[in-house]
């Protein structure tokens, strides 16, 4: 089942025809193949003037989806011995007919400028089953590079899905995923990107990580995961043994005032102790690299050691210090 991103654009065209198509994909997307066909039939009985090519563009296109859900159905149906069984030869050419029409339907409002994202997924499932991965391939690239179509992190993330299946080499898996982080710095992509920057010996792609890393944590979303903090500890760790911690106050610099609070106050330092004692620690091993030498954890804010105050009696006390030699 395929989810809608993006409200799909329909420019100068009637409230009804508009409403008929989208009830057509609600239907489609649940299974309701004939009364997502009666829908489309009744969208085409609207007319208004001057778009009469538009609608019947994009009620070919929700053909497209409806011969290819139909395609789904009917290879579902096939058990996987009657897939690779040349006895089956009537429900595969039923296969092959619905194939053929929905890729021409497909392939024709694919090409027309706009958000095509259903429509895209739908026919790169067409296209690899009948293992045309060249064509998949160059659709994909286009979708995702072309000027024709307006920004759209979801099409970096089809090229990159569909790139990871087939065992694409990694600078190719790099490139997409820079693409992706530059349009959408916290999409969950973004670890898997740092795994992918974990080349020993190359102190660029390191670099790279260090600030993929910050800038997730820049995002409420990802300020109680234990995966980005301890891949954050590890990248730190990291850049100090290769002699580069001015890449780690470049970071810092931007984000001193905040990051205490956002981060590390004593509401968080409990929450995390009490919820994932991993996150505690490594927010705690990462808090006293960043606040600095004879800084600790204190209060909901980094104060100095030398003043009279009461610390967070936790164990995550214990690691906070530990790398405060660093600075």
């Amino acid at each position: 089942m395929f989810v809608k991103p993006i409200q799909l654009t329909f420019i100068l065209v009637s409230p009804g025809y508009t409403i008929c198509l989208e009830h057509s994909f609600h239907l489609l997307s649940n299974g309701m193949l004939e009364d997502a066909n009666r829908q489309l039939s009744l969208a085409e009985s609207w007319r208004c003037k001057d778009t009469c090519a538009t609608q019947q563009q994009m009620i070919q296109g929700y053909r497209g989806l409806l011969d290819y859900y139909t395609w789904v159905q009917k290879r579902d149906a096939l058990t996987e011995t009657e897939k690779y069984d040349y006895t089956a030869a009537t429900a595969k050419q039923d296969m092959q007919s619905y194939f053929r029409q929905a890729s021409v339907n497909l392939s024709a409002i694919i090409k027309q400028p706009g958000v095509w994202d259903p429509f895209v997924l739908s026919y790169v499932n067409l296209l690899e089953f009948y293992d045309d991965h060249d064509a998949a391939l160059q659709m994909l690239n286009d979708y995702a590079y072309d000027n024709k179509f307006p920004p759209n992190p979801n099409a970096h993330v089809y090229l990159y899905q569909f790139l990871k299946r087939h065992q694409a080499p990694w600078r190719k898996l790099v490139k997409v995923l820079r693409i992706l982080q530059l349009l959408v710095p916290s999409h969950e992509l973004m670890l898997e990107f740092c795994s992918l920057l974990a080349v020993p010996d190359k102190r660029k792609y390191h670099h790279e990580a260090l600030k993929v890393l910050f800038s997730l944590l820049d995002y409420s979303s990802w300020k109680d995961n234990p995966d980005v903090w301890n891949s954050l500890e590890k990248t730190i760790q990291l850049v100090f043994k290769v002699g580069a911690s001015a890449w780690i106050k470049e970071e810092w610099a931007s984000r001193k005032d905040w990051w205490p609070a956002f981060h590390f106050s004593a509401y968080q330092a409990k929450k995390s102790l009490a919820e994932n004692a991993p996150v505690a620690y490594s927010k705690a091993f990462v808090a006293g690299l960043l606040l600095g030498k004879g800084m600790c954890f204190y209060g909901g804010r980094a104060t100095k050691k030398k003043q009279q105050l009461r610390p967070i009696t936790f164990e995550i006390n214990q690691k906070c210090f530990l790398s405060s030699f660093f600075f």
